[in-house]
């Protein structure tokens, strides 16, 4: 019942609307009317600006920290692996931010929240998702493509031996679960990123080439 529990909460914590709060109470409008109709970060960003982004999406990653915490601790005396029970966790607190209780089922992609639970889980696993998310981002100024890389790039890492070797089993198949999750949560993105609709944000281009000025 313990880890039962925890996992309950873990997908409770998930489902905390941040993005719909900080749009509703802050500037009166529902950020999933407008943008990509997402409350992650991302949306946040592009529909209020930078000052409504950095809380949604510190406080995003806190809920997947928060979510692998609860159902380890409430789960410890389960006879569970604490590997299964903050993958768990992890995916319960996914879940709920991608189809919040709270809010209608309707939330973000699951990307900051995934990343919050990662940083817990494997931390240098993390590391390696945050370069190939910086490397894309600073290429395209796309953040979903970016985030996609990320996503790949976490089985990967942990098949690698970033969290140690052999590589732990549910740890390992968190990573595969997240990478098919995220590019599931991002289908639509890839459809416009095909059809080159995708929105690049040209301040997070930082690795582009820049123009040289004057005459040739």
């Amino acid at each position: 019942m313990g880890a039962f529990f925890g996992v309950l909460l873990a997908y409770l914590a998930g489902s905390f609307p941040t993005g719909l709060i900080v749009g509703k109470l802050l500037f009166g409008k529902d950020p999933r009317e407008r943008g990509s109709k997402a409350t992650g970060a991302t949306n946040i960003f592009r529909v209020f600006g930078a000052k409504a982004a950095i809380p949604v999406v510190l406080f995003d990653v806190g809920k997947g920290a928060l979510a692998v915490f609860l159902a380890s601790w409430m789960g410890r005396n389960a006879g569970l692996p604490r590997e299964a029970l903050q993958v768990m966790g992890a995916v319960a607190a996914m879940a709920g931010h991608v189809f919040p209780v709270f809010a209608g089922f309707r939330g973000g992609k699951g990307v900051a929240t995934g990343a919050g639970a990662l940083i817990v889980m494997v931390p240098t696993a993390a590391i390696f998702c945050a370069l190939g998310f910086l490397l894309v981002l600073g290429l395209t100024g796309i953040v979903s493509a970016a985030s996609m890389t990320a996503a790949i790039v976490l089985p990967l890492a942990i098949a690698l031996g970033a969290q140690g070797r052999p590589a732990n089993p549910w740890y390992l198949g968190f990573g595969v679960a997240v990478a098919l999750f995220i590019v599931f949560t991002h289908r639509a993105n890839i459809k416009r990123i095909l059809s080159g609709q995708e929105q690049a944000f040209e301040k997070f281009r930082f690795l582009r080439r820049k123009k040289k000025s004057g005459n040739a």
